[in-house]
């Protein structure tokens, strides 16, 4: 096994592994028990099963590794393992992203205090220690605000604080989900810290970018649509469809802001608002995006930004001269449901046999609870397609939906329904031309 082209991967899924593989490099995975899977003790050259959020547990094994078969790059494209791929990029010197700013990036609140001190244009922000705090800083920024997690994910914990009335209710959800789980599905990360932000009030986009040696290239904006009253994202449309002045303004503010932060290579997925003062960071990850959106900038764009995450440490992909043009539209709609019990689940291999579809996912099976909607693990799945612009795509996988994929649900009322699309009001209106 050369070392020159073996890759350290720190938590993963098949899809990674595969795409590793294919590239032609030795992969050496660390994974987590509760994340392993057969195809990945197939395809991996070398597993090493450990807690992968735990420095103790990752540090021995990364040096074992370091010196036998070795490697010469390591790197994570999953949020429990930016922080230690970091770690072991300082460790050997690796040239990667180091751990300081990959915490930077993943703790919220340290991502507002160093943006604080740099970024006049920064939103507002402060940690959230008693209930009083809530009070104080409702005096110095008005309502509405934002409570969230400093290292949640999925839109789990976050809240809108309206009117005073609201700050009792809030704090009593925070104290219930401070030493929690972040999610329903893995247990990895726990709740602990909260921090309080400005709300800005404007429609919600993320940009997927890649970093080449510092120069950033903005390869899509993505359209998001987000609901109103607990932020379940609940669908999503590459290309933006943005004024192509908007756009550019929209890539310009990420690019400083990656250059703020620090990040100088690889993948980033970064939250954007656009309210009155323009483009506003919300939050950013030095990963790839969730919810099928990098299977939708390569049905638009044919850009495949996991392959370019793996690939470009080893020099194996080539450097984007720019922002591509899209070659078509894509979308992600999602399936919800009134709450009850999963009785059955349709039609995935159908819509998979679909030319236009990209991706079926569903995250139930029969038995399993349907909740009421509250947070991104309370959807059901999702449909990602291809269109010829955006607006047919977000047709397109609600059609899909209607008639194809078909969950059904025995209520809790004891009468029974369907899995639907996901709506929200602005989701096939147009806020201007494609980005």
């Amino acid at each position: 096994m050369n070392p020159d082209t073996t890759l350290l991967l720190v938590g993963a899924n098949d899809e990674t592994v595969q795409k590793a593989k294919q590239l032609g490099l030795h992969v050496l995975l660390l994974q987590h028990h509760s994340k392993l899977s057969a195809e990945q003790t197939r395809l991996a050259d070398v597993v090493r099963v450990l807690d992968y959020t735990e420095w103790a547990e990752v540090e021995p094994a990364a040096r074992a590794l370091w010196q036998s078969p070795g490697f010469s790059a390591a790197l994570s494209i999953t949020e429990a393992g930016l922080e230690n791929a970091g770690r072991i990029n300082d460790l050997f010197s690796l040239g990667g992203t180091g751990y300081e700013v990959a915490r930077r990036i993943r703790d919220k609140w340290a991502m507002r205090l160093h943006l604080a001190e740099r970024d006049p244009a920064a939103v507002g922000a402060a940690p959230l220690l008693k209930r009083e705090d809530l009070d104080v800083f409702a005096a110095g920024h008005g309502y509405p605000f934002i409570v969230k997690p400093a290292d949640g994910t999925a839109s789990l914990g976050v809240f809108r604080v309206a009117a005073p009335a609201d700050a009792d209710r809030v704090w009593a959800e925070v104290e219930r989900l401070r030493g929690t789980r972040t999610d329903r599905i893995s247990t990895l990360f726990v709740l602990q810290d909260f921090l309080m932000e400005e709300y800005v009030d404007g429609p919600e986009f993320s940009v997927e970018s890649f970093s080449f040696a510092g120069r950033h290239v903005v390869v899509a904006i993505t359209e998001k649509f987000v609901d109103p009253h607990h932020f379940a994202e609940l669908g999503h449309a590459v290309p933006a469809r943005l004024e192509a002045a908007v756009a550019e303004e929209v890539r310009e503010r990420v690019r400083g802001f990656l250059d703020l932060i620090g990040i100088r290579d690889g993948v980033c997925h970064t939250e954007v608002r656009i309210g009155v003062r323009g483009p506003a960071i919300i939050e950013s990850h030095n990963r790839i995006a969730g919810d099928a959106i990098t299977d939708l900038v390569n049905g638009a764009y044919g850009i495949d930004l996991v392959a370019y995450a793996l690939g470009w440490p080893f020099g194996l992909v080539p450097e984007l001269p720019g922002t591509p043009e899209a070659r078509a539209g894509a979308s992600t709609r999602f399936l919800v449901g009134d709450p009850g019990r999963v009785e059955s689940v349709d039609g995935v291999e159908e819509a998979l046999r679909c030319e236009d579809v990209l991706a079926v996912r569903l995250s139930v099976k029969p038995g399993d609870v349907v909740r009421p909607l509250r947070d991104n693990w309370d959807r059901l799945g999702l449909v990602a397609v291809t269109g010829p612009d955006a607006t047919a795509a977000i047709g397109r996988g609600a059609e899909l939906i209607g008639e194809t994929v078909e969950i059904r649900i025995a209520g809790t009322d004891g009468g029974g329904s369907r899995g639907r699309v996901a709506e929200v009001e602005n989701l096939a209106h147009s806020t201007g031309g494609a980005a």
